[in-house]
């Protein structure tokens, strides 16, 4: 986040600038900087409140509500949008935010968080009661929910980037609930089936994935390559060690996006190879990270919580990196943590604060009475933290 910060604070005015000469607006200079700095002291608030201050028991005893109230939320958005309300804020014809004035809100990001916690509860248990892989038992509760969650977000908000994040977050956790995986393939078959026909059947998408290709083949350059191209142009003119902070061409108009989904390349531009890759570095630091705790949780339900942090986190970064370096098509995600914008690094900031909490309770074997002259000894487990489980 304070990487993030400064990337901001050097670019802020660049992208101020650039909408009051395109849109006639009258944005301050340092409007960017402060909207961002707001946006990191709620999310170091909402860090601490799931690492500290709110019991992972008492969250999980609410999977079900918060699960209904993220997706009643999704679905009115849906209906204001429809309604034409100017409650919904709409941007490039897709209406993903609610507008209240100097706040605006996504209830996408609440939908990834809900759905994380909501399955960790209903894997959970459905792994105590053995009925995991059955019909009525397991899959239809799953597919409806992860259904509408799926539908409003990228059918009802166009959004396909949150649609990535939600599909990882789902076989992310499936893959260690102890599904049989005759089970989980047939499902990863039907939905890569589904996604290709979503794409084939969107122009807009297609557009997006003929764009790819022409990158790739090296094809002239059109409207629908420049934002690719002028993305590995900054990271490329970056070079080894970057032109510096405040130094960036890219932000002051050329790549669009360049404070949200493109900030990696900019980030490339102004930080160079080194930057990037220590960037890199701190992203896989955190997510190995995530594995060791999961890795040395006892209980399943929070060891699957865990598991669908990190599939969301990792989904992310990965998507986001590839598609600002052409190896994937273009596709509306952030960078958690660095890109602009308050909604999703909050509610990513209470997700990595829930890990962290439980990181509290993982377990450890400790030799206590070794025999060094047979290499055996007594184990006990022991808590890295005092206090009691629940």
């Amino acid at each position: 986040m304070a990487i993030g910060l400064i990337v901001i604070y050097a670019i802020g005015p660049m992208r101020a600038n650039v909408l009051n000469s395109t849109y006639g607006t009258d944005y301050d200079a340092n409007y960017f900087f402060i909207g961002q700095l707001r946006s990191v002291g709620l999310s170091l608030i909402a860090f601490f409140a799931a690492f500290k201050w709110i019991p992972y028991k008492y969250i999980k005893k609410w999977a079900k509500p918060i699960m209904i109230a993220a997706l009643a939320l999704s679905g009115l958005l849906w209906i204001l949008a429809l309604a034409g309300s100017s409650l919904a804020r709409c941007e490039l014809g897709e209406c993903r935010w609610f507008n209240f004035g100097i706040v605006s809100f996504q209830p996408a990001e609440f939908l990834k968080l809900a759905l994380v916690i909501y399955l960790a509860d209903f894997l959970a248990r459905k792994k105590e009661e053995g009925s995991i892989g059955k019909m009525k038992e397991f899959w239809l509760p799953l597919l409806v929910v992860c259904g509408l969650s799926l539908f409003l977000v990228v059918i009802a908000q166009g959004d396909l980037g949150t649609g990535v994040a939600l599909i990882a977050i789902i076989f992310g956790m499936l893959l260690m609930s102890g599904l049989p995986m005759r089970q989980y393939l047939i499902m990863v078959a039907l939905v890569l089936v589904v996604a290709v026909g979503a794409v084939a059947t969107s122009s807009h998408r297609m557009e997006r994935v003929n764009a790819w290709l022409a990158t790739l083949s090296g094809s002239e350059s059109s409207d629908s390559t420049y934002h690719v191209e002028n993305a590995m142009l900054a990271i490329g003119v970056g070079g080894f060690f970057g032109v510096g902070i405040g130094n960036s061409v890219q932000a002051t108009g050329y790549l669009p996006e360049s404070i949200n989904d493109s900030v990696f390349a900019i980030m490339g531009e102004t930080f160079g190879f080194v930057g990037l890759f220590l960037i890199i570095a701190v992203f896989a630091a955190l997510l190995f990270r995530m594995l060791k705790v999961a890795e040395h949780t006892e209980e399943n339900e929070d060891r699957l919580l865990i598991i669908g942090v990190f599939s969301w986190t990792l989904a992310q970064v990965v998507v986001n990196i590839m598609a600002m370096t052409s190896l994937v098509p273009v596709t509306g995600i952030t960078l958690p943590l660095l890109s602009y914008g308050g909604t999703s690094m909050v509610f990513i900031a209470f997700a990595i604060g829930l890990v962290l909490q439980l990181s509290c309770y993982t377990s450890r074997e400790v030799i206590t009475n070794e025999d060094t002259s047979s290499g055996r000894g007594l184990r006990r487990s022991r808590y890295s933290s005092s206090r009691s489980r629940s």
